[in-house]
Order: structure tokens, then C-alpha cells, then sequence
């Protein structure tokens, strides 16, 4: 098969979306809050969003996920409003794909291969390449019918009238056999190379646990601000847009905290509701930075209309992580966005006050800041250091000095209060955190 070449100037491709409401289905998302935001994926692929269309259902249906008549409905658009794709707001079944690619004539994507192709641009490393690359197989290794259907429709003659027509169904067998065998070999190939990403990054944060710097992992949904934040604390020069997912590879940098102890922030990939399961997967290496923080810093964009929900899916991707008994913080970003300069900003603003008071019910702390304008940063800085010392033990121990491996560890993972040397050995007095406290447990003064 040969390869076409898209002209620099091709025009750009327009998508019509679809969305479906499923009756009793209890969501923070309602129908247009989604399709809001899957225009906003789409815009983001470079694609041009030129009609919806919406339909509900008491379940999706088993041969195209909609109705047939919707089907019909969206295929007589294309009179009045030309597209060349139809993009679905939920992961279709690769048989559903086939039969709405067969019955529209014209590209079906799903809200996972969108995902997944806005990844796979935005990938700049090599370990983001390779995660994206990892999760697209294996998205698409059900779905390798739908090519070989295309080419059986374009055999004609003895094809259309007796199956798939001599000299066609032994080939297109073949050949999908050998592709899937191509792609399990590629699935395996990328899973050995991930791995040793996973063990290099765990030596590596082993190596930082003997350092002592405690790791701040920075997570949020998509575009609330987490590399303006990362960027306003540490000057990382991480890439900033106003688009979703503009930076998926995780950036690590060193910060002192006011009382002196330093840390280490972590900024992670965006979250986004309807997560695509071979994403979450796929990116386990990079989210392990997440699962092994000392401390969650969530960061919301207090503006959105969807603050709320947007929070309550973050906070169900960690709890599908196992990540649910790490102390966390959560940043309020974008205040700046709120002085009540008309009427509809003051309303704003109070909706903002109260997200606040909903939000302190899943948060240990919140803080409203603005990362843009480095609004309420020291007092967030504070906050994350009273978090640390607060699940910390306060230790007052003799070291004797052939144990100078135990002050060493104090110094790089407590925060230390008093320090003198005694006949017996080195007197420390300070805080020490929880997991090491056993460690001078029977050198207690």
C-alpha cells in the first residue's frame, strides 16, 4: 500500500461531533459540558468543528452505538454542512467503527483516538514517544478489520457478489495476520523499552529518597495551569499555550521552601474525564512520580465552569491509581481572572468562594493563588511545608558517632530543630518523616 503525502496546504479537515446521553446515568458532565470540551480537543488536533449532533439513549446501541435514524440524520447533514469526519464523544467497539465508517462513508474517530492523536503530536521525548506509541497499538490492534473491510469494498466484481471473492479472502487473512503479529511484536518491543524507563526512573527516585528531598508531584485536569505553576516557583521554562495537553513529558526541579527544606516538584501529563484506559497504562511510568509523592499539589482552574467536576475527575483517576492517603494541597488557580469589575465577574467570583468551601471537603488545604501573576505563591509554599511537617515525628535522639549515616539521613529527609554534640554522640532535635522514625526508635534521649 502505498503511502500518501498530505500538501503543506491542505486545507484544514472538518469534523462534526457526536454525543450521546445515557438515561440514568449518573455523571458531573452533563451532554453540552462534554461536547464543549471535546470541541476543544478537536480545535487542539487542528481540526475544524463544524456541527453537532446529540441523541439519548436507555444504552448505546450494539451496531453503531446511535440510533439508525440518527445515523441517517448525520449523513443528510453532509448536503447542507460538508465534513470528512464524524468524531463520537465515547470509545466505540471496532465493529461499531466499521459499520458507521460503512454507513456514513467518510472517517470515524472516537474520543480515545483523538485523545491519542493529540498525544502523539505533543510527545517530545523519547519516553513520550514510546508511551503514546505503546497505548495507539494497542488502541488499535482490535481495530485492524476496518483497513482490510476498506479494501474488500474496493475489490468489486466477484467480491460484492460471493464473500470476499477468490484471490481476496485468503491474501486479506493473511496479510491481518501478519500485521497483528507485526503489532504484538511492536506492543511487546515497546513494553521492554518502558520498562526499563519504569526501572531507571525508580533507581532514580531512589537515589533522590537517599538525597532527602521529599517530591511534590503536581497534578490537575488539562490546562488549569500546572507548568505556569511549575514555571512561577522553579523558572523551569517548561512550554506554556493555552491549549489541552500542551505538555505531556514530566519536568522535575528543586525548590527551597521557607523554612529551608528542600524539595522536589514534580509536573505530570493533564488528566481529563473519559480517560482512555491504554493511556493510563501506557503513562504508568511517568504517573509513578504521582503514586511514590510525598505530597499531592492539585492544581484547579477556579474559572472554569466545570471547576468542580474537573476536580472530581482528578480525583478519581488517583484513586484508580491507589493514590488515596497522600496528604494533599489544592492550588485555586487563575484568581486573577476574578476581580469583580462588572457584575458577571463578581458572580464568578462567588461561584469561585463557593467551589472553595466544596472543595475543603476533599482537600487537606486550599489555596487560591494566581501562578500568572505569582499571586498567594509564599503562602502555598508555607502550606506544602506545614503539610510535610505534619506528617512528620518529632524526634529528640543521641546518634553515637559510628552512626553518622543516621545524622546524614536526618539532615537530607528531616527538618532539624537543634543540633549538639555530646559525650555519647550527635544530640539532634527536630522532625523526622513517619517511615524513618523507627530507625531511632532505641536512641531516643
Amino acid at each position: 500500500m502505498t503511502k500518501e503525502t498530505t500538501p503543506v496546504d491542505s486545507p484544514v479537515e472538518r469534523a462534526i461531533l457526536v454525543g450521546v446521553h445515557l438515561k440514568g446515568s449518573e455523571t458531573a458532565w452533563d451532554l453540552a459540558d462534554s461536547l464543549v470540551e471535546l470541541a476543544e480537543l478537536a480545535r487542539t488536533a487542528g481540526l475544524e468543528v463544524v456541527g453537532t449532533a446529540s441523541q439519548q439513549l436507555d444504552k448505546p446501541r450494539p451496531t453503531h452505538f446511535i440510533g439508525k435514524g440518527k445515523v441517517q440524520e448525520i449523513k443528510d447533514l453532509r448536503h447542507d454542512t460538508p465534513y470528512d469526519m464524524v468524531i463520537f464523544d465515547d470509545e466505540l467497539s471496532p465493529s461499531q467503527l466499521r459499520n458507521l465508517e460503512r454507513d456514513l462513508d467518510t472517517k470515524i474517530l472516537d474520543r480515545t483516538a483523538l485523545i491519542l492523536d493529540i498525544f502523539a503530536q505533543r510527545a517530545r521525548t523519547k519516553e513520550g514517544a514510546l508511551q503514546v506509541e505503546l497505548a495507539q497499538y494497542e488502541y488499535r490492534l482490535p481495530r485492524l478489520t476496518r483497513a482490510w473491510v476498506h479494501l474488500s469494498r474496493q475489490a468489486g466484481g466477484s467480491a460484492t457478489r460471493g464473500g470476499a471473492g477468490v484471490g481476496l479472502r485468503g491474501p486479506g487473512e493473511t496479510q491481518l495476520e501478519v500485521d497483528r503479529r507485526q503489532i504484538r511484536s511492536r506492543i511487546a518491543y515497546l513494553k521492554r523499552e518502558l520498562e526499563e524507563v519504569r526501572t531507571h526512573r525508580r533507581l532514580h527516585r531512589q537515589r533522590r529518597q537517599r538525597q532527602g528531598a521529599p517530591v511534590v508531584a503536581i497534578v490537575g485536569y488539562t490546562n488549569a495551569g500546572k507548568s505556569t505553576l511549575l514555571n512561577a516557583l522553579t523558572n523551569a521554562d517548561v512550554l506554556v499555550e493555552d491549549k489541552l495537553f500542551a505538555t505531556l513529558d514530566p519536568t522535575t526541579r528543586r525548590v527551597v521552601l521557607p523554612g529551608g527544606q528542600e524539595i522536589l516538584l514534580s509536573d505530570t501529563v493533564g488528566f481529563i474525564q473519559k480517560l482512555p484506559p491504554e493511556l493510563v497504562a501506557s503513562f504508568r511510568a511517568t504517573l509513578e512520580e504521582v503514586i511514590e509523592a510525598d505530597v499531592i499539589l492539585h492544581v484547579v482552574d477556579v474559572t472554569h465552569p466545570k471547576a468542580l467536576a474537573q476536580s472530581q475527575t482528578v480525583g478519581q483517576v488517583l484513586h484508580d491509581l491507589g493514590v488515596v492517603d497522600t496528604p494533599m494541597v489544592t492550588a485555586l488557580n487563575k484568581i486573577d481572572r476574578l476581580v469583580p469589575d462588572d457584575l458577571a465577574e463578581a458572580a464568578a467570583q462567588a461561584q469561585a468562594v463557593d467551589l472553595y468551601h466544596e472543595l475543603q471537603a476533599v482537600s487537606r488545604t486550599t489555596i487560591p493563588i494566581s501562578a500568572l501573576r505569582g499571586w498567594g505563591l509564599e503562602r502555598l509554599m508555607e502550606t506544602i511545608s506545614d503539610v510535610l511537617l505534619s506528617d512528620m515525628v518529632r524526634l529528640d535522639v543521641v546518634i553515637p558517632f559510628q552512626s553518622g549515616e543516621l545524622v546524614s539521613l536526618f539532615h537530607q529527609r528531616g527538618i532539624v530543630d537543634h543540633e549538639e554534640y555530646t559525650e555519647q554522640g550527635t544530640r539532634l532535635l527536630g522532625h523526622m518523616p513517619r517511615q524513618y522514625a523507627p530507625r531511632y526508635r532505641a536512641l531516643t534521649s
